[in-house]
């Protein structure tokens, strides 16, 4: 089904002109490769499957996508991962494993990525691989401080969108929201900053900057994919 006729037929629903049984009987069960958005690494979750199942997925992924991530795995994963694909590479500090083989720069600009203290690295780490892959060049700043952010922003190429992986100062990503007229991607790694309405953040909801986008409770794959989203050229 091409996306016209998709388009004409979601129309003709909201009408009323067509039930939902034709809708779904008429919308194709779509493969990976049609569902994949065009450039896009092939992601694996690798919490809560088992080795193998970890193992088949990429074995299935590295033939169709050039670029490939396994997140929330281990080293024992990688050292089978390596025997399918040698040009894997194992990212301790992140978990993550990652097959990067088209390096294709995708962005309008460059990602900053921010990890305010050192425990939240892992989480930027993340973050910053999954950007790098998606074809977007990154700056790096650990442990950061707000002279360090200032020295980011005054880069001679000024990133597009700023990542910060945040612990318990929600202050930070506040503060760089005010601070800069660029999109900002908050990533908390501590529940005090999760959905709940005790958390600082949420807490703070009614007043946060426009330009802020905090995402879900130590998500940096989703952080990087939006970031380079928003700076990605379509």
């Amino acid at each position: 089904m091409q996306v016209k006729e998709l388009e004409n037929l979601v129309r003709a629903f909201r009408k009323g002109e067509v039930g939902l049984r034709k809708v779904a009987q008429q919308i194709p069960v779509l493969s990976h490769e049609e569902f994949s958005l065009p450039d896009f690494p092939a992601v694996v979750f690798g919490k809560g499957k088992t080795r193998p199942q970890v193992i088949e997925a990429v074995e299935h992924f590295v033939q169709r996508s050039p670029n490939v991530l396994v997140t929330h795995t281990d080293a024992g994963t990688f050292g089978e991962v390596r025997n399918i694909c040698t040009e894997a590479e194992w990212h301790e500090a992140a978990a993550v494993i990652r097959i990067w083989r088209d390096h294709k720069d995708r962005g309008i600009g460059k990602i900053g990525v921010v990890a305010t203290v050192a425990t939240a690295i892992p989480l930027a780490e993340e973050a910053a691989l999954t950007a790098e892959v998606m074809g977007n060049r990154l700056q790096r700043v650990w442990k950061a401080s707000v002279a360090n952010m200032y020295r980011l922003l005054a880069e001679r190429e000024n990133p597009q969108v700023v990542i910060i992986a945040v612990e318990s100062e929600a202050a930070w990503p506040l503060f760089a929201g005010e601070l800069v007229n660029i999109p900002v991607v908050a990533v908390p790694t501590s529940i005090a900053h999760g959905s709940s309405f005790g958390g600082t953040l949420s807490g703070e909801s009614n007043r946060l900057p426009a330009n802020l986008t905090i995402v879900n409770l130590k998500d940096g794959f989703f952080a990087g994919f939006l970031a380079s989203l928003i700076n990605r050229k379509w």
